[in-house]
């Protein structure tokens, strides 16, 4: 069967103000995700990247409604599904998908990868032949394996039997058996070694050319979100700092904690970029810097850069940053 071309000009998923707070002992919050906006075309990958800690795997568990948001909005293709009870939220489960990063804590290691593919199929009815029967279920476990490349045979066997690569193959299989639109990718390439991450990171591009996927790409890893992304949002305590198209935001980026990230991706042929390393430990979500959370370790702060958080804004066009002084930092960096 063909898949039709994706209508790229399309919004996908839009987020709106979005907020994910945590009430701690002793009246304190933590805010995991702090009003982040952001839209996904359909058709694209916008990889999402940031130091550990930063709120990414928060935000894509707040995405497929896997964790509830405290405030803001999520609309898929559309509908606002931040607060649809399950009931009404079901028939969209279908449509929105997760690949998590542990490959083998994913996968229940009494089951086989047969019934683990299956399940989904069971539970949710085909929209248009209704229920599942034995023969649709075999054909697409079929279907599935030849699709993310592991044997037919796989399906008998238990996931000790498998490498931490292919267990990642099982999961990406298990994403696509009801056939998504959006698939959030949690750091799925972080645990393997670097050959095997190619090879998962080529699977999930190919994927997406035969079957029209759209994806949220987690990575605190530039050099993969390079690989495989469009579009690059860089996070920050909870807050988007820069996004933009990839090759804008990795060679020009306009936010000194982007430029010094960049500096940490290996390059087989060029040395040192004399950018200054980031220093310190990113602060606690609990008690954040006033103004700009970065400030402490930007070494281009400045008086206002303590007193007022910046405000995400465009600097050109399809490229925004939260930075009281974009332009100064590229001047400095670049120059």
């Amino acid at each position: 069967m063909s898949i039709p071309a994706p209508d790229t000009t399309k919004t996908l998923l839009e987020v709106r103000h979005l907020h994910k707070t945590y009430q701690l002992p002793g009246r304190k919050t933590l805010k995991a995700v702090d009003d982040i906006s952001f839209s996904v075309r359909q058709g694209e990958v916008l990889g999402l990247v940031g130091e550990s800690g930063c709120g990414k795997s928060t935000l894509g568990r707040c995405l497929l409604r896997l964790l509830p948001a405290s405030s803001g909005s999520i609309l898929f293709d559309g509908q606002d599904i931040t607060r649809l009870s399950e009931r009404k939220l079901r028939p969209l489960r279908q449509r929105l998908q997760m690949v998590f990063q542990d490959s083998s804590a994913s996968l229940n290691p009494r089951r086989r990868i047969g019934d683990l593919l299956a399940e989904p199929l069971r539970v949710h009815a085909d929209p248009i032949n209704g229920k599942h029967t034995a023969d649709m279920i075999t054909a697409r476990l079929t279907e599935l394996l030849d699709l993310v490349g592991l044997p037919r045979s796989a399906l008998e066997r238990y996931p000790h039997e498998f490498s931490g690569g292919q267990k990642q193959r099982i999961n990406i299989a298990r994403a696509l058996t009801l056939s998504p639109q959006l698939i959030v990718a949690d750091e799925p390439v972080s645990a393997l070694d670097v050959s095997v991450q190619a090879q998962i990171i080529n699977l999930f591009a190919d994927l997406q050319d035969q079957l029209g996927l759209t994806y949220v790409f987690i990575s605190h890893d530039l050099s993969v979100v390079r690989q495989i992304s469009t579009r690059v949002a860089v996070m920050y305590l909870g807050s988007i700092v820069e996004i933009g198209e990839t090759d804008t935001v990795l060679h020009t980026p306009a936010h000194p904690y982007t430029s010094m990230l960049t500096q940490a991706i290996p390059h087989p042929t060029k040395g040192k970029t004399g950018l200054p390393a980031i220093t310190g430990d990113i602060p606690s979500p609990v008690s954040r810097p006033s103004g700009c959370h970065f400030h402490p370790r930007c070494p281009y702060a400045q008086a206002i850069c303590r007193e007022k958080a910046p405000a995400l804004e465009n600097v050109k066009p399809s490229h925004m940053v939260s930075c009281h002084f974009p332009l100064v930092a590229l001047q400095k960096i670049y120059v």
